[in-house]
């Protein structure tokens, strides 16, 4: 079959997550719409170590969806991501046929693939004085683990590829999947993120970096505050979102039911500093993904912000919102969603896509919660603490913004 460089239509038509807001679309839907917090005392031996000791955990237990030889080899990260693309290919109502595999592909983003892997590992070597390690520590830890966990699992042939760009990961990952089925490289593919960074090392690294939000003493599961005066940070989770994507013709063609439209995409680097955020950079995201989708900024009626609660990026974002759409940012309406499901690292920019797109499907937007202090800095329309219900929403973008400058927007068009 020849490749075709017309811009195809792209779909999504199948959706799945394990969060720290429920496994299933349907528990997804009822919480983040409801203000929901997934935000709680991390449960772990090593928490009393902790200066932070709150979390958005995901409950997944591998033993009620693999058999032991299946999860023994595959770190957290890789066994949620795997589970998410069965559990999408179910929703999509999808049979994957022989003539199908070679069209079919998997875009994934992580930020620091098997990290439980590697942390055990050191833990077995530095602590232990193991002289050995697991045969798979390799292969568990490897960033494209779960990507190729995916692929061996449904026989797919088509394009298999990891991002890795920290907090725009699975963003990322959404975007290109979708460049895939516009250019006609394939049919169908299966894109999303993990990720499992909840352990001992990695939350201690995070502390170093002062990022983390303080515990708040009266409500844990209101430590999460974007957008508002009183914000002290961001609060790590885990989980994986996975989406299955079409081109719009194969879709119509086997009678699938469609969420909504991948309708525009775009990725910039700010190249200003490895960790402060760039108005300029970011505004130069959200514009490429605006001209991408071919419509007028003042179409876009809802944005799921990156909105991680920390003092820098809030205000950031709000000005580079600003600077893209000018005065028609003020018509926007806005929200974190970070403040129930805090911050996934390269699973987030799936998690938030999907729902965006829910919001689409829905006419509904989700709240900010937690915001009862507004930020003077942040002056626009964050959807505070009460989702919002509109006649029509029929287009939106959900941003995420990385460590290292990666920045990447996604437009998501409601289907006629």
């Amino acid at each position: 079959m020849s490749i075709s460089l017309n811009r195809r239509r792209v779909v999504i038509t199948g959706l799945s997550v394990v969060s720290p807001l429920g496994n299933t679309i349907a528990d997804l839907t009822h919480n983040i719409f409801s203000g929901v917090s997934g935000i709680k005392l991390l449960d772990a031996e090593f928490v009393d170590k902790l200066d932070c000791k709150i979390a958005a955990q995901a409950h997944f237990d591998p033993t009620d969806h693999f058999s032991k030889h299946t999860y023994g080899m595959l770190d957290r990260t890789s066994q949620m991501a795997l589970h998410t693309s069965i559990e999408a290919i179910k929703d999509a109502s999808l049979e994957i046929t022989d003539q199908l595999k070679p069209r079919m592909g998997v875009y994934l983003g992580t930020g620091m693939g098997g990290a439980n892997s590697v942390e055990e590992a050191y833990i077995r070597l530095y602590r232990d004085n193991a002289s050995r390690l697991k045969p798979f520590t390799v292969l568990m830890g490897m960033n494209n683990a779960a990507a190729a966990a995916i692929g061996l699992e449904h026989q797919l042939t088509g394009p298999n590829l990891t991002f890795s760009t920290a907090c725009s990961s699975s963003s990322v990952a959404i975007g290109e999947a979708s460049r895939q089925i516009r250019h006609g490289y394939a049919d169908v593919m299966l894109a999303g993120g993990s990720e499992s960074l909840l352990t001992f090392g990695t939350i201690k690294a995070w502390e170093a970096l002062r990022t983390l939000a303080e515990q708040d003493v009266n409500d844990l599961t209101s430590s999460c505050k974007p957008f508002s005066a009183d914000r002290t940070g961001m609060v790590l989770g885990e989980g994986a979102a996975m989406m299955v994507l079409e081109s719009y013709e194969h879709a119509i063609a086997r009678g699938a039911t469609i969420y909504a439209e991948i309708l525009g995409y775009g990725s910039a680097s700010d190249s200003a500093h490895i960790t402060k955020p760039s108005v300029d950079g970011q505004a130069i995201t959200i514009q490429t993904a605006i001209l991408d989708a071919d419509i007028p900024s003042e179409a876009i009626q809802y944005i799921n912000a990156h909105g991680t609660g920390t003092m820098l990026n809030d205000v950031t974002e709000s000005n580079a919102i600003k600077k893209a759409f000018g005065d028609h940012a003020y018509n926007l309406s806005i929200s974190s969603t970070k403040s129930m499901h805090g911050h996934l690292m390269g699973a987030t920019g799936a998690l938030e896509a999907i729902i965006t797109t829910l919001a689409v499907y829905n006419n509904k937007l989700p709240p900010t919660i937690n915001l009862s202090n507004p930020d003077p800095e942040c002056d626009l329309d964050y959807v505070p603490n009460v989702a919002k219900t509109l006649p029509r929403l029929n287009y939106a973008m959900s941003n995420s913004f990385a460590f290292g400058g990666t920045g990447a927007s996604l437009i998501f068009k409601k289907i006629n």
